[in-house]
C-alpha cells in the first residue's frame, strides 16, 4: 500500500514542484513556496533550539497570515502537537481549553501572550513562550531539514484541533498524521486540485491545506472569526485581481457576499470551484452566488464536522435542480453522497453511548436516526475526555465509529439527509424538516425551531422592512398545511440570531430557547 505524504512532505513537493510561485499573500505581504519550504527549515532549527521538537505540544495563537502558516508547517516538520483553538470562544473558554490540553509551549501574538499573562492560561504545563519572529533559526542554515523530517507513526497525534463548542463545550479532537494525509488526498482528488492556481481562503485551516496542495493562497483582510461581517470587497477585489480558481467561504460569508453580487452585478469569472461547509447553504444563498460565476464554475458543500471531514458532499446544481423543492417540503437538506472511501450509517435515536458495533444497530432506508460515520478520516477520541469519547465513539474491531450527533437518513438514491442536531429536537419534532418550511416565505432570512416548556416556538429572522403582523399570520397558516409542523403555534421575531464563532452559520439554538422562554407570558 502506498504511503501518503505527510503535511509537511506536501509543503516540500510544492516548493519542488512551483518553486517561485507565490505560496501565501497576506497583509500587503507575499511569500513564494521556496521562501516559505525555507522559513519552515528555520523555524524548525529556531523550535529545535528552544526544545520544541517531536511529541511537545505548542499552542499557536497567531492572526492568519505568512507567520501562522509558516509556524504551522514548521510545528508539523518537527514533530510538534500544534494545538488550534478559535480565538472567537472568548478568553474565558479559551483559557479552559489550553487548560485542558495542558500545552507545553505557547507560540502567540502579544495580545495573546498579554491575554495567557493576565488570565493566568496552562501556568502548569507552559514552559516556553515564545513570538513569531523569535522562533526563526538563523538564516543560512542547511537546507533539507524540512524535505526529510523525522519520521512519524502514521497514528501518532500530529495535532489536537479544537471544536467550536456551538452545542457544548468545545472539546479537542485528536488529529493523526494518517488523517490529515487522507484529508488533502481526498480534496485533491475529489476536486481536481492542482498545483499553480490561485484560491482564497477565508478560514485559517483551509489555508493550509491550499499551500499543502500547491495553491497560491490569499488570506483576506477580515476577522476569521466574524465571516458573517465581512466586507464583500476583500473576497470579490482579490480574487478579480489574482484571478482566483477557488474560493473557501463559510455559509454566512457567501450570504454576504452573494448580497453584493446581486446589488452590484458583481461576476466572478475566474473561479472554478466555490467550497463552503460549517452549515447548509441556503439555496437561496447558492443561486444568488451561481448567478455571479462563470460557465462550468460549481459550488460545493461538503458535509462533516471536525471530528469527522469530509463525509459526504452535493453540489449546487443538484440542490437548486431537484434536492431544494424537497428542503421545502419539509423533507431536510440533502447533504449529497457519502464521500469515496467513507462509510456513512443511520442507527436509533439514543443519547446513551453505544459500547460496541453492530449492523444490527441500523434502520433502513428512509428512517430517520443518528448519523454514524467511518472512514480514514475519523478521529478517534477527545484529548483528555474519555466521557465524552464514550459518547461519541463506538468501538468497531480495533477501529472507530464516530456518532456525529447529527439525524438524518437516505433515500432511495444513496444521497444523505440532514434532519438538525441531535440535541436539537423538540418532542418528535426534527429542526430542519421544520424550517424549511417556513424559509421558503420571501420575508423570512432564516427560522430557527426551540422548545419551551410550553411547546414548540419558531424564533424568525425578518428580511428588512417586512411586516411582522402578516408574516406571522402567514407562517402560522403554512404550519397547519403540514403534518410534522402544525403542532408549532408560537413565532417570535428575533432581530439578529446568536451563531457558532467559527463560521457564523450555525444557530445558537440553546440561547435563543432561553430568549423565547422570556417572550412567552
Amino acid at each position: 500500500m502506498t504511503r501518503l505524504p505527510g503535511v509537511s512532505e506536501l509543503l516540500a513537493q510544492a516548493a519542488a514542484a512551483v518553486p517561485d510561485r507565490p505560496a501565501v499573500l497576506a497583509g500587503g505581504r507575499s511569500v513564494t513556496f521556496r521562501e516559505l519550504d525555507e522559513r519552515c527549515s528555520r523555524l524548525v532549527e529556531g523550535l529545535a533550539a528552544r526544545g520544541i521538537g517531536p511529541g511537545v505540544r505548542t499552542a499557536l495563537l497567531v492572526p492568519p497570515g505568512i507567520e501562522f502558516v509558516s509556524l504551522a508547517f514548521a510545528l508539523f516538520r518537527c514533530g510538534a502537537v500544534p494545538v488550534l483553538i478559535d480565538p472567537g470562544i472568548g478568553w474565558r473558554n479559551l483559557g479552559r481549553c489550553l487548560d485542558e490540553a495542558a500545552p507545553e509551549a505557547f507560540i502567540g501574538s502579544a495580545k495573546a501572550h498579554i491575554a495567557r499573562i493576565i488570565g493566568g492560561w496552562g501556568k502548569d504545563s507552559i514552559k516556553t513562550a515564545l513570538s513569531p519572529s523569535n522562533a526563526l533559526g538563523p538564516r543560512g542554515g542547511p537546507r533539507g531539514v524540512g524535505a526529510s523530517g523525522p519520521d512519524f507513526d502514521k497514528n501518532g497525534t500530529a495535532a489536537i484541533l479544537f471544536t467550536s463548542g456551538s452545542t457544548g463545550a468545545p472539546k479537542g479532537a485528536v488529529y493523526t498524521h494518517s488523517l490529515f494525509a487522507h484529508q488533502a488526498a481526498m480534496l485533491k482528488e475529489h476536486f481536481g486540485i492542482e498545483p499553480g492556481g490561485v484560491s482564497v481562503a477565508t478560514f485559517p485551516l483551509f489555508a493550509l491545506f491550499d499551500v499543502a496542495l500547491g495553491l497560491t493562497t490569499i488570506i483576506p483582510r477580515m476577522d476569521p472569526t466574524r465571516p458573517a461581517r465581512v466586507d464583500p470587497l476583500e473576497i470579490v477585489l482579490p480574487i478579480q485581481e489574482h484571478g482566483a480558481v477557488q474560493l473557501f467561504g463559510s455559509p454566512a460569508l457567501l450570504d454576504a457576499l452573494s448580497r453584493c453580487g446581486e446589488r452590484h452585478g458583481v461576476c466572478l469569472p475566474s473561479l472554478r470551484r466555490v467550497i463552503s461547509c460549517g452549515a447548509p447553504v441556503p439555496a437561496k444563498v447558492l443561486a444568488r452566488l451561481a448567478r455571479m460565476l462563470g460557465p462550468g464554475a460549481e459550488i460545493h458543500t461538503p458535509y462533516g464536522a471536525t471530528e469527522a471531514l469530509p463525509v459526504a458532499c452535493i453540489t449546487a446544481a443538484e440542490v437548486l435542480g431537484e434536492t431544494a423543492a424537497l428542503t421545502a417540503q419539509g423533507r431536510g437538506v440533502c447533504v449529497g453522497r457519502p464521500w469515496p472511501g467513507m462509510e456513512v450509517r443511520i442507527v436509533g435515536i439514543s443519547d446513551e453511548p453505544i459500547g460496541s458495533w453492530s449492523e444490527e444497530l441500523c434502520l433502513p432506508q428512509g428512517r430517520t436516526g443518528e448519523i454514524v460515520v467511518k472512514g480514514p478520516v475519523v478521529t478517534a477520541e477527545y484529548f483528555r475526555r474519555p466521557e465524552a469519547t464514550a459518547l461519541a465513539k463506538i468501538p468497531d474491531h480495533g477501529s472507530v465509529r464516530h456518532r456525529m450527533g447529527d439525524l438524518g437518513y437516505f433515500d432511495d438514491r444513496g444521497r444523505l439527509w440532514f434532519c438538525g442536531r441531535k440535541s436539537h429536537r423538540v418532542g418528535g419534532l426534527f429542526t430542519i424538516p421544520c424550517e424549511g418550511v417556513f424559509n421558503q416565505h420571501p420575508a423570512v432570512r432564516r427560522s430557527a425551531l426551540v422548545g419551551v416548556p410550553s411547546g414548540p416556538v419558531l424564533c424568525v429572522e425578518l428580511e428588512r422592512g417586512a411586516d411582522e403582523a402578516r408574516v406571522r399570520r402567514e407562517l402560522l397558516e403554512t404550519a397547519r398545511r403540514f403534518e410534522h409542523t402544525k403542532a408549532i403555534r408560537t413565532v417570535l421575531f428575533h432581530p439578529a440570531f446568536p451563531v457558532d464563532i467559527r463560521h457564523n452559520a450555525k444557530i445558537s439554538r440553546e440561547k435563543l430557547a432561553v430568549w423565547a422562554q422570556r417572550r412567552i407570558p
